[in-house]
């Protein structure tokens, strides 16, 4: 029953809880029982959360007391480890916080456990979140758990590997630029970065820039997507961009009562893709086409004219460097390679910054655009899948490029606003998962969900695991 427990989805280990088929406590157990076997190997954890097993029994007794129970009672989730954890250590990446005990919980943090989830473990991230490789000096590197040899990407990848290796059901992570969907990518799961501030960024580190920063759920499927995105929605009252008041319940919401209008592309805009990539966007494309919908190949001029990677790097830089400096100021023998090379770049002039807030609201109108006419955008997530450890630079079509091109599809969504759902839809020749993303209007999570859920059902990988 163990490996049936950890392989499970977080829905399905709800309701088996919910029903007395298990106990919180065994699923709790069977979680920390799998760390213990092939953490050693991936280093995807940080810290075990100590009360988990405590707060599996206090849940247990709760369902034998006859108790209302949240929708993810009994149901453990990690964290990555910039996400504040009330009582457990949140280090962020860096010896700078070694130790550092929060006293109280991220908002998202907060809301898990109120629907009923347990905390079990904090997982890895690159210093300070700042890379798309999860390797910091106080921790380590994690690998990915398909293949020890490459990554599971960032910043969010100590938690895509949890999830991919059965570590954890469900878990949080955070995305700048790429580092929700892409480590998802890496890995063959599934993960939601929602529209800017649907879900609140308070008790996360570093705030800045805030207006590209979000907080989503990681997962195995698509229904604990939309479950748990139903619990983490909504403004707290601290977090001033967290201000709609737009309503999304799991399974219910604003999906079109019509077949869905579907395009797809795969650049221009994004920089080079791989061959295998832009197969799997395609089928997916077609799968939508075969249950349907309407589906047709598009492109967005604004994509073109302003590519997204520059306006990004040109606009957060300047905004991030001053809370670096303030962190590292008199700890910098402790800092890693990106903190480093963070402070090092130039500062953008007053020029180009002006000149890239305008590229950016060209790109918020370019996909308005689209959107007058299309529900969904169907992309890839990363120009090639998982990539070995420590390179600097991809060949892509015979085209070499600087590794910052793996957010060449993500980092739009990031300057614009817009919701991204990464899923696996395929996989290369090297057996690694090949992700596809789905992009919707402001505030049409559901939608996506839908097309999403529309793809998992007929989907030939779903259900993988890796064999570690």
């Amino acid at each position: 029953m163990s490996a049936d427990i950890v392989f499970s989805d977080a829905t399905r280990l709800a309701e088996l809880i919910r029903t007395r088929q298990v106990s919180p406590v065994e699923v709790v157990q069977a979680h920390l029982d799998r760390i213990a076997a092939v953490d050693p190997k991936v280093n995807a954890i940080v810290t075990i959360a100590e009360g988990a097993l405590s707060a599996a029994k206090e849940a247990e007794a709760a369902i034998m007391a006859g108790r209302e129970l949240g929708p993810l009672h009994g149901v453990p989730f990690t964290a990555k480890d910039s996400i504040d954890t009330a009582g457990v250590m949140t280090q962020r990446g860096s010896p700078i916080f070694k130790g550092r005990v929060p006293d109280t919980d991220a908002t998202s943090v907060a809301r898990m456990k109120k629907a009923g989830g347990i905390l079990l473990a904090k997982t890895n991230l690159p210093e300070f979140s700042y890379w798309i490789e999860s390797d910091n000096l106080l921790s380590g590197r994690s690998n990915n758990p398909w293949d020890l040899d490459r990554t599971p990407g960032g910043s969010s990848g100590g938690e895509s590997a949890a999830i991919a290796a059965g570590m954890s059901p469900l878990g949080l992570g955070t995305d700048l630029a790429i580092s929700i969907r892409g480590p998802a990518a890496q890995t063959g799961i599934v993960s939601l970065k929602a529209t800017h501030g649907r879900v609140p960024m308070t008790g996360i580190w570093p705030r800045a820039p805030r207006r590209f920063w979000h907080v989503g759920p990681m997962a195995r499927s698509i229904r604990d997507l939309a479950l748990a995105f139903s619990q983490l929605a909504g403004p707290d009252g601290l977090d001033a961009f967290a201000t709609s008041a737009v309503p999304f319940d799991a399974g219910v919401g604003t999906v079109p009562d019509r077949k869905l209008k579907v395009g797809w592309m795969v650049g221009p805009g994004f920089g080079p893709i791989d061959t295998e990539v832009a197969a799997t966007v395609k089928a997916a494309a077609e799968a939508l086409k075969n249950e349907g919908h309407h589906v047709e190949e598009v492109h967005i001029p604004a994509l073109e004219r302003d590519f997204a990677l520059d306006v990004f790097n040109k606009l957060h830089v300047m905004e991030m460097k001053p809370a670096f400096r303030e962190a590292t100021a008199g700890h910098e023998d402790q800092m890693y390679t990106m903190a480093k090379t963070m402070l090092s770049l130039p500062d953008t002039s007053m020029e180009d910054y002006i000149a890239a807030e305008q590229a950016a609201e060209r790109l918020r109108d370019g996909y308005a655009t689209y959107f007058r006419d299309y529900d969904v955008l169907l992309t890839p997530v990363l120009p090639v899948p998982a990539h070995k450890h420590g390179i600097t630079e991809l060949v892509v079509n015979g085209e070499t490029v600087d590794l910052t091109y793996l957010q060449g599809a993500t980092v739009p969504l990031n300057v614009t606003g817009l919701p991204g759902l990464s899923m696996r839809f395929g996989t290369s020749r090297e057996g690694m998962p090949i992700n596809v993303q789905l992009v919707g209007r402001w505030q049409a999570e559901t939608t996506i969900l839908h097309a999403a859920a529309v793809l998992e059902g007929v989907s030939t990988v779903r259900g993988r695991h890796p064999s570690i």
